[in-house]
């Protein structure tokens, strides 16, 4: 075995063992909606293996199918989420069936691949299904935030020691970088091609905003001041009766609480904040006197090297992210307190741009130059040009296939349920 059909193996293994730990629960919580903003846990589990079985069987390998028939009710195009449990699905055993037989077929495909098509160059395809596969097991892990009912899933605590930043900004001079990729053989169609982009200089901050500095936001008023929030953003917060964070509760004493996972744990003032949305970001902001970085100045603090000019993979390297550097793969089911991975952070001294929490950016999601869907329109070009926002960087739910200094995340600017918070910007004379 090659040393790449060893990486893929492992690689696809990971996801599936996330995705199993994720659906061993009672089949009445995986087959129940736990929200209309996502779908059952069996839905995803199928709905893996069928687009498992599409690219990694049929595509790749030739192979004839396993079930074809459930084509049209595992297509997330056709179907909304809300509208999902009224399908005839697979029950559990015969969701767990479907994906242990795709996978069984996985392996003779990957096993006896050369990798020399377009699609599984470098053994892209099977590392597009691993992407796939690890971005629903976050979206099911948000679906387990969701639930109600005390909690069934269990993880050691973050790190909650830390030497806080001296710094509370870091300086980005202004300059060209080169944004995006073109050589990362596993990088997806929005992520293509590597371009130029000058950005003029800026500081951001050393880390997330923290729960305590969120709550400075909401001790002064923010969600009571119009003039904080976007047109958008006010009428959201009046529609929708936002006082605070998702999930947060305040007692009677005037204590905020946090619900994760289905346990009601204090506040951590020095976490960072999770479970707003990007009109909240913005709000806050704005309050701070400051605004949300746009998405190449994110990717600026987090790649750019000074020294050599050069975009690196990661804010600490071009080395694969280990548990020294970043948050991420649902190893800790919370973020971690700021300053945690001081061997993650930038050339520039800029921490936690990987895992933790996703950063709203201010930019909508648009194509790169030179872009081209492959091997897909859906996965990135239908969403092109809308309301969609930009997030950055991967929480602690994201595993590290999916989180590089070029990956590309979006939702909509009202969304809470993702594992996002954000950092702030501001403008600095050129230097």
């Amino acid at each position: 075995m090659s040393d790449l059909h060893a990486r893929l193996d492992r690689d696809l293994a990971r996801a599936r063992a996330r995705v199993l730990a994720l659906t061993d629960v009672d089949d009445a919580e995986l087959t129940a909606q736990h929200s209309p903003l996502m779908s059952p846990l069996v839905w995803d589990l199928a709905h893996i293996a069928n687009q498992e079985e599409r690219w990694l069987l049929r595509a790749a390998g030739g192979h004839a199918g396993v079930r074809p028939d459930v084509d049209d009710l595992y297509d997330a195009f056709r179907h909304p989420r809300a509208d999902r449990p009224a399908l005839p699905l697979l029950g559990p055993q015969a969701a767990r069936d479907y994906a242990a037989e795709v996978r069984a077929h996985t392996a003779d495909v990957l096993a006896q691949c050369s990798f020399d098509t377009d699609l599984t160059r470098a053994g892209f395809v099977f590392a597009m299904s691993v992407q796939h596969e690890v971005q629903h097991a976050e979206t099911m892990l948000a679906t387990h935030q969701l639930r109600a009912g005390p909690p069934v899933l269990d993880a050691a605590p973050a790190p909650r020691r830390a030497e806080p930043p001296a710094a509370a900004e870091v300086l980005i001079p202004g300059g060209e970088f080169e944004m995006g990729t073109s050589t990362d053989p596993w990088a997806l169609d929005n992520e293509r091609s590597a371009h130029r982009v000058y950005v003029p200089a800026f500081a951001i901050d050393t880390v997330p905003v923290t729960n305590g500095r969120y709550l400075e936001f909401l001790a002064d008023g923010g969600y009571a001041r119009r003039e904080l929030w976007s047109p958008e953003g006010w009428l959201h917060r009046e529609q929708a009766g936002l006082e605070a964070p998702q999930f947060w509760t305040r007692d009677d004493s005037g204590t905020w609480w946090r619900r994760r996972f289905g346990a009601t744990v204090p506040l951590d003032p020095d976490e960072p904040v999770v479970h707003v949305c990007f009109h909240e970001a913005e709000a806050f902001a704005r309050w701070a006197g400051r605004r949300l970085p746009s998405e190449a100045e994110w990717e600026k603090a987090a790649r750019w090297d000074p020294l050599t000019g050069e975009s690196r993979r990661y804010p600490w390297g071009d080395e694969e992210p280990t548990e020294a550097h970043a948050n991420l793969g649902q190893r800790h089911l919370e973020p971690a307190i700021a300053g945690a991975y001081p061997a993650g952070a930038s050339r520039l001294g800029v921490h936690q741009l990987i895992g933790d929490v996703w950063e709203w950016t201010a930019s909508g999601f648009e194509p790169y130059p030179g872009f081209a869907p492959f091997p897909y329109r859906e996965y990135s070009e239908v969403f092109f040009g809308g309301d969609f926002r930009v997030l950055r960087g991967g929480s602690f739910g994201t595993d590290p296939a999916a989180c590089r200094g070029t990956f590309r995340n979006w939702d909509l600017p009202i969304r809470r349920q993702i594992f996002a918070g954000f950092r702030c910007a501001r403008d600095v004379p050129d230097v």
